[in-house]
């Protein structure tokens, strides 16, 4: 379990660092020409990594089960994320350098989502039904514990001293570009542990290997399936691709908003960001302990409700203090809501279904992950400011919560 769990406390280097509060706000504030522009251009990035992996992730789960070889396709993802983030440190701070480095995010977004097909499929080899909500959140806190520990390392080793580690000053971005090496080495290292200790799933007999493209009508007819005899879990695949992408849009453009729209310098967004860390790992931890005993749909929409009501505050309300109120409130409902849709679905599925059902799972929530960034530059575009791109951020989640409301949680079946 501490194997497995560890890729999640690696993988927040890109998460909580490159892609949320620290080399995105470099890409915005330093990198670009203004702040708009660069959030902008930032968000139609992201949309359009968003648009790579739904339409390419649908596959990559099912062609890992086929040839049995998760951990290699989790290990060369997880490398080409790594090479990005070695590749940021030639990003330096001017806007003939935006496009190399919102390509090199995007890249790694696309990758990362790659990884966490398989590192899902992988978690079902060290969990039990009994066990699946505890073990889901514990993955979760991980993840964010590891975001706080890197995030205060970089704090104090490069983005407060005017002089850091090394002699690393900010000097053409130099202490960003850094940090984004440190996030590389971070990431091999803890990723080691699930590719070493983890067994690998043996290669589903009932999944025949066939080519790319043949792969996607084989995927239509499980849908079509669904739809006829599981509507409720279609309904439910469907909710949590939209929420979840709302989820992932607050983290990945959080520090984005603290810094254009609430005025945070470099390091009070890190200090957020460590802040943001700790209540989402809490939120996680207490949230999976809460799904083994309430239910996970209870979990989930209690969770979006008030990340509903957070985000809307955030909107209308000005100054740092209300976004630090607001702000850590929305993270703090994050961890639960993430944790409990994972072992919402395994609790639904019949047993002999559960894997192929994870599976579909994870690909649907890679093919909406378009929706949050279109909806926050999107914004943006039309009324010109980061505040109306974060009426955007809500009303995904707004919509992910309605389409919820009607499905059947396992707690009443």
């Amino acid at each position: 379990m501490i194997s497995w769990a560890l890729w999640d406390w690696g993988s927040s280097a890109f998460n909580a660092i490159i892609l949320t509060f620290v080399f995105s706000v470099y890409l915005t504030k330093a990198v670009a020409a203004d702040e708009t522009t660069g959030s902008a251009r930032l968000g139609l990035g992201l949309t359009i990594a968003g648009v790579c992996v739904a339409l390419l992730a649908p596959v990559t789960g099912q062609r890992s089960d086929a040839s049995g070889r998760h951990k290699v396709w989790l290990a060369a993802h997880t490398g080409v994320v790594v090479a990005c983030m070695a590749g940021m440190f030639f990003v330096r701070d001017s806007p003939s350098y935006l496009t190399l480095g919102i390509t090199l995010v995007a890249i790694g977004v696309v990758f990362v989502e790659f990884a966490q097909v398989n590192y899902n499929a992988l978690m079902l080899r060290v969990v039990t039904p009994e066990n699946i909500g505890r073990i889901s959140g514990f993955g979760w806190s991980m993840g964010y514990f590891g975001g706080l520990v890197a995030l205060t390392f970089v704090l104090f080793a490069f983005v407060e001293p005017d002089v850091g580690l090394f002699g690393v000053t900010s000097a053409g971005g130099l202490n960003i570009r850094v940090v984004a090496l440190f996030c590389a080495l971070w990431f091999v290292v803890f990723a080691l542990p699930v590719l070493l200790f983890v067994p690998q799933p043996p290669r589903s007999g009932a999944i025949e290997r066939r080519n790319f493209f043949a792969s996607y009508p084989v995927l239509g007819r499980r849908i079509a399936q669904m739809w006829r005899t599981d509507r409720n879990t279609l309904w439910f695949l469907i909710a949590s691709a939209i929420y979840r992408d709302g989820l992932l849009a607050i983290f990945t453009f959080g520090g984005v908003i603290a810094a254009g729209t609430f005025g945070f310098s470099s390091t009070e967004v890190v200090i957020f960001a460590i802040g943001a860390n700790l209540t989402a790992g809490i939120g996680a931890l207490f949230g999976g302990r809460l799904d083994d005993r309430i239910g996970p749909k209870k979990v989930i929409v209690g969770s979006l409700v008030a990340l509903v009501v957070a985000g809307t505050a955030l909107v209308v309300l000005p100054g740092k203090a209300a976004f630090w109120v607001c702000g850590l409130a929305l993270t703090l409902f994050v961890g639960p809501s993430q944790a409990a849709g994972r072992t919402f679905l395994a609790r639904i599925v019949p047993r002999e279904r559960e894997g192929e059902a994870f599976g579909l799972y994870a690909t649907t929530g890679r093919a909406a992950t378009f929706l949050g960034p279109a909806a926050f530059s999107g914004f943006i575009s039309l009324f010109g400011s980061q505040r109306a791109g974060m009426v955007g951020l809500v009303l995904v989640l707004l919509v992910g919560l309605v389409v919820l409301l009607p499905v059947k949680g396992p707690e009443t079946e």
